[in-house]
């Protein structure tokens, strides 16, 4: 990990390298570098960010028609310049990876036994090495990457070239992504659609077992074993512009801000109608809704408490059993497959490692019956199950992720719905007034960021504070849970959602002065039962932050501190009350001058296990 760009091209591409990596650079990354060949293979590499790197390119004047560059995220090896790439071979092979190579010890200690000399900690330099080799077994190019490919176990996207073939480069996935972007006599490589979209809209999206030869004369796909293969060419419907900041300070602002827009676009099919469609989630998803007896949902961090939220949703509204799994754990629980079950996977980019792991393995215990909901059309995890719902958030940059829980969460309401009306669980009066709901859903959500500074002078209360508990009972749980989740990754500031009948069970003897603790509380059936537990907190002299509803009768007072939301929405409130708590993560911290976007240490697509 983290991001690779490429490009040949008849005009110099540093420029675009540079471009292209600042556009990955909300992914996160500790390392950048990049590699050209211009009358030989020059390379530079550094720990600093891409702006010291595009310094460092026009203080050595690297001007070039033929170029790789990366931003690494440590996996193997510390954050360091040896360790970051490309990395380069003896007989110059340079090489930049996204992924992880489980079998690279091994490699490495067999290519020790030759007299191979190794310059880094990582896995990734056991691939430029292995190439090298079969090269000087006399193999083409193209044809020694193919043959050190069919070594390698685990995951890769890699771009490559050798100072011995300067007018191409090679292209190789499995399990990583890797996309082609086709220029005007020129081409360019990314995993991700974000660093092309500035140059190009026409775009490849390659499969596991790609290898691509790219050429100023074009270029040829090849598979494992040879032979020749064809990708299509799709035209992105994302402007450039989508991906830009605007107006606005971090593109956590302005996404937690588009998610009116988000959520109308998203629920745009349901606008003009009154009754929920199952075709919405593809072609058989009628027949295969009605012959389901129950859900698994398995997905990983913020999609996590998604999928926890629509549990509630499922099998109160649908009435069908409803399991929810973390990705990385469900492939080694030794699950019971069962053809019956409706087995969905939630993902923003669609190439969580885990998630996409945790779906082939459940087709290999015999769930049939797949769905995927996903931000990203022609991801990895929307080709491999046999239903699919795109959410239609629109690019999402900030790592913490906001528009895309919102969009997921009105998502999975659509398909309780839509699965309560196959299963005939819900009369037509219940389903018009759900569907009035959900087209209330944008303006509900524009009333309640209208609260945003209300909250931020709660952020400067708890933004010195160490510990922060956030609580929520029944469907507002996974939202306590999930406001946890965006204090803790953008103010690095311990946060733990419990649900609120758990306190007395623990977690009450961490409640103290210096403790604040953030309340979900909407008017629903649980609420006096969530003002008894809130009564334990004030008691042992911890202080309150409330998130009511505007009919909840509480009174703000000395230790309680309350913001009520404009409306009540039901079914929908775990949408609404997730907004505050996203705008408090954020002006937390920018009280402490974080970096909102690029919070230390994390990747916003974690594309390896």
């Amino acid at each position: 990990m983290c991001g690779i760009v490429a490009a040949i091209s008849t005009k110099n591409i540093s420029g675009f390298l540079i471009e292209g990596l600042s556009k990955l650079e909300y992914r996160g990354y500790d390392s950048a570098g990049l590699a050209v060949i211009d009358g030989g293979l020059k390379r530079l590499r550094n720990t600093g960010r891409v702006a010291q790197l595009a310094s460092q390119v026009k203080e050595k004047n690297i001007q070039a028609n033929i170029g790789i560059a990366h931003t690494r995220w440590a996996t193997h090896g510390e954050p360091s310049e040896r360790n970051a790439h490309p990395h380069v071979s003896k007989n110059g092979i340079a090489l930049v990876h996204n992924g992880i190579i489980e079998n690279f010890e091994y490699l490495r200690r067999e290519l020790q036994k030759d007299g191979t000399e190794f310059l880094s900690d990582t896995d990734s330099e056991v691939i430029a090495h292995l190439i090298d080799k079969n090269l000087s077994d006399g193999k083409s190019f193209l044809e020694a990457v193919r043959e050190s490919v069919k070594e390698l176990r685990g995951a890769f996207a890699l771009a490559i070239l050798s100072e011995q073939s300067p007018s191409q480069i090679v292209l190789a996935r499995r399990g990583a992504p890797l996309i082609i972007g086709v220029g005007q006599d020129e081409l360019f490589c990314a995993s991700d659609a974000s660093a092309l979209l500035h140059v190009t809209n026409k775009l490849i999206y390659l499969e596991d077992g790609d290898l691509v030869d790219l050429k100023l004369s074009g270029m040829s796909l090849i598979n494992e074993s040879g032979e020749p293969i064809f990708r299509d060419v799709f035209e992105s419907e994302i402007s450039s512009t989508e991906v830009e900041l605007g107006q606005y300070q971090h593109f956590m602002q302005k996404e937690i801000f588009e998610q009116p827009g988000a959520l109308g676009a998203t629920l745009e099919t349901v606008t003009g109608v009154d009754t929920a469609i199952p075709g919405l989630f593809g072609v058989e998803a009628e027949n295969i809704f009605r012959e389901i007896n129950s859900v698994q949902i398995v997905a990983c961090g913020t999609s996590f408490h998604a999928g926890l939220t629509a549990k509630y949703w499922l099998e109160e509204i649908a009435k069908i059993p409803t399991n929810v799994d973390i990705a990385s754990e469900y492939r080694y629980r030794q699950p019971i497959g069962n053809k019956d079950c409706l087995f969905i996977v939630i993902s923003q980019s669609g190439e969580t490692a885990d998630t996409i792991a945790a779906l082939e393995y459940a087709k290999r215990l015999g769930h049939e019956k797949t769905l995927a909901i996903c931000n990203v059309p022609e991801s990895s995890i929307i080709r491999l199950a046999k239903l699919k719902f795109l959410t239609r958030a629109g690019p999402e940059i900030g790592v913490a992720s906001t528009k895309a829980f919102t969009t997921q969460l009105a998502t999975l309401f659509l398909l309780a719905m839509v699965i309560a009306k196959v299963r005939e669980q819900i009369n037509v009066e219940t389903e018009k007034k759900l569907i009035n709901n959900l087209r209330h859903l944008p303006a509900a959500v524009n009333h309640v960021l209208e609260l945003e500074q209300l909250v931020a002078t709660w952020a400067k209360v708890i933004s010195p504070k160490k510990n922060v508990l956030f609580l929520g009972r029944g469907i507002h749980y996974p939202v306590a849970l999930e406001g946890a989740l965006k204090l803790k990754e953008i103010s690095y500031i311990h946060a733990e959602g419990y649900a609120a009948g758990e306190l007395k069970h623990g977690p009450l003897a961490l409640v103290d002065k210096d403790t604040p603790v953030i309340a979900v509380a909407p008017n629903d059936s649980l609420l006096e039962k969530l003002k008894s537990n809130l009564s334990e907190v004030k008691a042992r002299g911890g202080e309150l932050f409330v998130f009511a509803d505007a009919d909840s009768v509480f009174d703000e007072s000395d230790g309680i501190n309350i913001i009520k939301m404009v409306e009540h929405v039901g079914y929908l409130s775990p949408i609404l009350h997730t907004i505050p708590l996203q705008l408090l993560a954020y002006h937390v911290a920018l009280q402490k001058g974080t970096d909102v976007d690029k919070p230390r240490n994390l990747a916003k697509s974690v594309t390896v296990e």
